[in-house]
């Protein structure tokens, strides 16, 4: 029974009726094995984070928790779902047409799409779109200088629990080359969004936000209409809204974080910006107004409530490989020496990253396949000037006034820069390595 988001709770049922080909068989009253809110049951919430009992004793964030894990995404999906149609290929080339010239461009348009841009265009009377461009502004130095030697470390995060992971399992994301795409299009996305206007109905950002959505739906319709492995009953909807909150609101949990030890209860008005530009980012991906909170205490909340109705679950068949392969994968461009070099430099700060989701343990670490050696401290020791050097530098310079467009163009060039070195994203899942009929299969590797 729904007592604190009825709203919510309605829109979960609703995609039955949207896509019943796709959901008609599910019972989005029944809580997925995946869901527990049995102190006795082991959840993936760290002791050494948070104590679970305050989270399991309120019932409005307990229901939040549990409405969100079955919500998919009521308007991609039926976009999705017309693959068999247009196939792959089809899909991503009119969405990608209705973003950069508008849905009148696109010659017969289906109304799926049609409702898919029009969701995405109707920014809601929630966002401060005025905080938007200043948030992004203020984003760029932590995109530019600190985020492409952590961002396989925050990736890293997303396999360590199996039901949250077997999803990306199922797209075939084990071997490398796959696997160096992945992340890559991940860094791509989070660094095109920060730049100027990307997030503007025709801009870069919001784009990319469009195609990863239809990437998520694709994994949805995949798994549940063609995959044996996937149990709605043990996992509930793939890919739903709230493992998704995580990776679009990470920065601003740490940032929260630290404003909440610091002893304060609001965010500064810059940090509001921050605050901003991640919520109306999230808006883009599909994400609920439920699951973006305005203040440090409430961003906190969700976070480790997320965690804490989790089910706790390790497979190395799934968590261990995406985690080995992804640690595997080559991220440079080219393979002259300083490629090489700057490949290893960013796998040992991945690495120490990643201990931060391990409470610095290095032995849990080694457990889910991450070892982090002598060699990595020294590394990290070796290029600390540098790299926190360089990101200090430009925050501080970009306070002043005289130097704040110099800096912030700065920041500007060193993103374009890793745009090309990340190469163009195709944000598809690979379709061969579903049960495969021939139009699912038309075009998927060549986008």
């Amino acid at each position: 029974m729904t007592l604190h988001y009825p709203d919510l709770a309605q829109r979960v049922r609703s995609q039955g009726r949207v896509q019943p080909d796709l959901y008609g068989t599910i019972d989005f009253d029944r809580t997925p094995h995946r869901f527990t809110a049995d102190p006795a049951v082991k959840s993936s919430l760290p002791q050494w984070v948070a104590r679970r009992g305050p989270i399991l004793a309120d019932d409005r964030i307990v229901e939040l928790m549990r409405t969100a894990t079955m919500l998919g995404d009521a308007v991609a999906d039926p976009y999705a779902a017309l693959v068999p149609r247009y196939g792959v290929g089809g899909l991503i080339g009119m969405l990608r047409q209705a973003c950069r010239s508008g849905i009148d461009s696109v010659p017969d348009a289906p109304e799926e799409l049609r409702a898919f841009i029009a969701s995405m265009a109707a920014t809601p009377s929630w966002v401060d779109m005025s905080l938007v461009e200043k948030g992004a502004r203020r984003s760029r130095a932590g995109t530019a200088f600190l985020s492409p030697f952590l961002v396989r470390g925050a990736f890293l995060a997303t396999f360590l629990n199996t039901y949250a992971a077997l999803p990306m399992a199922l797209t075939g994301a084990l071997s490398g080359r796959r696997a160096e795409r992945r992340v890559n299009e991940t860094a791509s996305f989070f660094a095109v969004t920060t730049l100027p206007g990307a997030l503007e109905r025709h801009g870069a950002g919001f784009e990319a936000a469009a195609m990863v959505r239809l990437m998520h739906s694709m994994v949805r319709y995949n798994a549940l209409a063609r995959h044996e492995k996937w149990d709605p009953q043990v996992y509930g909807i793939p890919v739903p809204q709230v493992d998704q909150m995580p990776a679009g609101l990470i920065n601003i949990y740490l940032l929260a974080i630290g404003v909440l030890r610091r002893g304060r209860a609001d965010f500064t008005t810059q940090e509001r910006a921050i605050l901003e530009f991640c919520r109306y980012r999230c808006f883009l991906l599909g994400l609920p107004e439920e699951l973006l909170p305005t203040t440090a205490e409430g961003i906190v909340q969700v976070f480790h409530a997320r965690a804490a109705l989790l089910r706790d679950g390790f497979d190395d068949a799934t968590c261990g490989e995406l985690v080995r392969s992804t640690m595997d994968a080559y991220l440079r461009p080219g393979h002259s020496w300083f490629d090489r070099a700057a490949e290893s430099v960013e796998r040992s700060w991945s690495r120490a990253f990643f201990l931060g989701f391990c409470g610095g343990s290095r032995k849990a670490a080694a457990r889910m396949s991450v070892f982090f050696g002598v060699g990595d401290a020294v590394r990290i020791a070796a290029t600390v000037p540098f790299i926190l050097g360089r990101f200090v530098v430009v925050v501080v310079a970009g306070r002043r006034r005289m130097l704040r467009k110099m800096v912030d163009a700065y920041s500007i060039r060193s993103i374009e820069r890793q745009l090309v070195r990340y190469g163009n994203p195709e944000y598809t899942t690979d379709a061969r390595h579903y049960p495969s009929n021939e139009p699912e299969n038309r075009g998927a590797e060549h986008h």
